[in-house]
């Protein structure tokens, strides 16, 4: 049931909460709620969780949100859980009222409870409130009631549900991936897990565009076999399971004929399959092709030789007829999305003039900021990309993908940072281009469903943290241990090499402090830095033993494995400094020679061949931890 309505480190971060002993402290802070709320005020002590609870839900309360109601109030201690419908009398000790945030028993408990609800709570909003005993949680929308109860998933502690009040919505209207990258393709079940996820950080968006899926790109064209369609249709409705808005990308770009009927049929047909199978977003990108080819001979002849402005136009008219005659015909389908052939600037051009001036304004328009991997996304830059496209762009975040170059042989595990706060008034939404890896990117995607929530409430090292405390379902020694290795995986490159997040920031502040003391006492120098080589060392072995994530720990395999020697690596040169420090300089040799051979066979490893895109040898730590290794000798 649990894995079914939450995410795995979710369910897990549930039961280890759930199992803490009680205590109903009125002075003790609120748990930490993720995405940050708008409004988070303490109501009083914590409502405690009977062996029977009741949940009196409106009829138009999803089946979903039931089931996972239904999971935390489990998790949370209650062994009898009844659902029964607004109207009918519950029979237990602690009742939880759920549904539209209008309706008259919603209203009057939230208000009993002193939480005061705007009349225009935005689309997707909430309000919770849990004092004196009950609980009562309202949504804006279906979407709204089922974020109440993720974050009444947050609230429980120690038998009990934190004495609270929220009133709370996004910033963003849309939020979470896009499963663009090269390389090895995320699995089935990844995908679904992944889905999961989104649910429990309210994530509302997943673009479907993989590159290793043929009939999204070279064969458009060609229907999908009933194999793949049973994998998506399965896909569908794990979406919507989770609130989540399955987007169907089909890219037509490297060979489609514009002024050809029979491709506007193959593609139509393409996405009227999807819509009879629950899609109800889609998306045409058409980035990553030549301005300067036709695909048939009718292109050329309706808007002239190959030019930027010729290629603006013939993509206006077609994302034009797919919004109008498709999307605005159909029952539910939301705007359609694009993302355009010059995607990664702010100058203008006349390709992007003709797109300004022409393109249906109910299209949206995805931007990968300045720069493909950008360093920043400022609030200026969002200005002139709003002014450049003639509408509020739509950011494909291209981290914490590791799909080219300057990114062989490392996981991204660095906070999501450097978009600045603001950024809402000028985006449509953010979604991040992942790793190969599914399970390590939920570090990052943690944080940006933080940001896009709130960007205003946001940040990035909170937002870190409590990432390492979902992946390691509440544990507080495995959390610990995942901000080490994290921070061994912290440098984040763009395209070129240029280096935008540092590698190993809290290790190499605490070696610029060692060598401060070294100066000073030697001997305390080494004492100060013993305890966190030591953390460094026993961290591999506690992520697997301890993280909620099984995914994790194999994403992260050749990373831990290094890791297990780079570890001793580092305690072994502290042995080394101890000894010279007390005269015994051939078992000083002797512990240096140890970290070398150690550092040596960590080099050696490298990523899976097949698995990881790009290639190369596995990262960690390094300019730091290896500097720090190598030079170590050398200190007097």
């Amino acid at each position: 049931m649990i894995r079914s309505v939450l995410g795995l480190a979710g369910a897990a971060l549930l039961a280890a909460g759930a199992s803490a002993p009680a205590t109903a402290d009125p002075d003790s802070p609120l748990p930490q709620i993720t995405p940050q709320p708008q409004q988070v005020v303490q109501l009083g002590d914590d409502v405690p969780v009977p062996e029977r609870v009741s949940v009196v839900a409106d009829r138009e309360v999803s089946q979903p949100t039931r089931d996972l109601l239904v999971a935390v109030l489990r998790g949370a201690g209650a062994e009898e859980v009844d659902v029964v419908d607004a109207g009918q009398q519950p029979d237990a000790p602690l009742v939880v009222r759920v549904g539209g945030i209008a309706t008259d028993d919603i209203a009057r408990g939230l208000q009993d409870a002193g939480v005061e609800v705007p009349p225009d709570l935005p689309a997707e909003g909430y309000a919770l409130a849990a004092k004196d005993g009950a609980v009562v949680l309202g949504g804006a929308d279906s979407d709204g009631v089922y974020y109440s109860a993720q974050t009444l998933r947050q609230l429980v502690r120690d038998h009990g549900i934190a004495g609270a009040g929220v009133v709370d919505h996004p910033l963003m209207p849309l939020r979470g991936t896009i499963e663009g990258f090269f390389g090895s393709p995320w699995t089935h079940e990844e995908r679904l897990d992944q889905l999961a996820f989104y649910g429990d950080v309210k994530m509302n968006t997943y673009i479907y565009a993989p590159k290793d899926d043929p009939y999204h790109r070279e064969q458009w064209r060609d229907p999908y076999p009933a194999d793949k369609l049973a994998e998506l249709a399965e896909l569908i409705a794990q979406s919507d399971a989770h609130h989540v808005k399955f987007t169907f990308a089909l890219s037509p770009g490297l060979s489609i004929c514009y002024t050809s009927e029979q491709d506007w049929q193959a593609l139509i047909a393409k996405l009227q399959a999807m819509y009879d199978l629950g899609v109800r977003a889609f998306s045409l990108p058409l980035d990553d092709i030549d301005y300067n080819e036709w695909h048939c001979a009718g292109d050329e002849a309706k808007y002239g030789a190959p030019s930027q402005q010729a290629a603006g136009q013939a993509q206006v008219d077609l994302l034009n007829r797919i919004q109008r005659e498709f999307i605005d015909t159909h029952e539910g389908a939301k705007p359609l999305q694009t993302v355009p052939t010059d995607y990664s600037d702010t100058a203008d051009s006349p390709y992007k003039k003709t797109i300004r001036e022409q393109l249906d304004p109910a299209v949206v328009m995805m931007w990968t900021g300045v720069g493909v991997v950008p360093p920043e996304i400022t609030v200026p830059q969002a200005e002139e990309a709003a002014k450049v496209w003639g509408r509020k762009v739509f950011v494909w975040d291209n981290y914490p993908v590791n799909d080219f170059g300057a990114t062989a042989g490392r996981l991204l595990l660095a906070p999501y940072a450097e978009r600045e706060s603001g950024l809402h008034e000028q985006l449509a939404g953010i979604v991040l281009n992942p790793m190969n890896q599914a399970s390590a990117s939920k570090v990052a995607e943690f944080g940006a469903a933080d940001f896009s929530w709130n960007d205003t409430g946001y940040d990035a090292n909170r937002a870190w943290r409590e990432a390492a405390r979902y992946l390691a379902g509440g544990d507080a020694a495995t959390t610990e241990a995942l901000l080490a290795f994290f921070d061994l995986e912290h440098l984040s490159p763009t395209l070129e090499g240029e280096i935008w997040q540092p590698q190993a920031p809290e290790l190499a502040r605490r070696l610029e402090e060692f060598r401060a003391k070294w100066a000073e006492d030697k001997g305390a120098a080494i004492e100060a830095l013993r305890p966190y080589a030591e953390l460094i060392a026993a961290a591999p072995q506690r992520i697997r033993d301890g993280v909620a994530d099984p995914g994790f720990v194999a994403d992260a395999a050749p990373w831990l494995e290094a890791t297990d020697l780079w570890g001793p690596a580092l305690l072994a040169s502290l042995n080394g400094l101890q000894s010279r420090v007390d005269g015994d300089e051939a078992a000083a040799e002797k512990a240096f020679a140890e970290a070398a051979e150690l550092a040596r066979q960590a080099s050696e490893i490298r990523t899976i061949p097949g698995e990881t895109r790009p290639e190369g040898p596995i990262k960690v730590g390094d300019g730091v931890l290896d500097t720090f290794i190598a030079g170590a000798p050398d200190l007097r």
